[in-house]
């Protein structure tokens, strides 16, 4: 088993920045990719960024490209999300996932295993 603590969600104001963090515990061993994703109630689940924990290739969603960095401290099992530049539209609840598949991406249902969620609230 697997267990996810994020940490880090606040409210901004738009164009400010903020850093998630996701701590990852127990049989982490298994865990081949770790992502965010973020959902807006009434909203489709969207893949954010993902990382591929073995050898750091990573993914960013479209709308986040060029503001996101993911990245992770292998040595403290925890997974980062930067964020700058942060949009109105950035609002949401960030969840924290890991998969023991290779390459799932941005694949929600390949990821067994997920945080309980750190809301972001950017204003205008």
């Amino acid at each position: 088993v697997v267990q996810l603590v994020e940490s880090g969600g606040d409210s901004v104001q738009a164009g400010g920045s903020l850093r998630l963090s996701c701590a990852a515990s127990g049989y982490t061993y298994v865990i081949n990719n770790m992502a965010w994703f973020r959902q807006v109630p009434g909203k489709e689940r969207e893949g954010v960024a993902a990382i591929d924990t073995g050898g750091g290739s990573t993914t960013y969603g479209d709308s986040v490209k060029g503001r996101f960095t993911i990245s992770e401290d292998n040595a403290k099992n925890t997974v980062y999300l930067q964020m700058s530049s942060l949009k109105p539209e950035d609002t949401a609840m960030y969840y924290c996932a890991a998969s023991r598949i290779i390459g799932a991406w941005f694949q929600a249902s390949s990821y067994g295993y997920w945080g309980q969620g750190t809301q972001v609230t950017v204003s205008s």
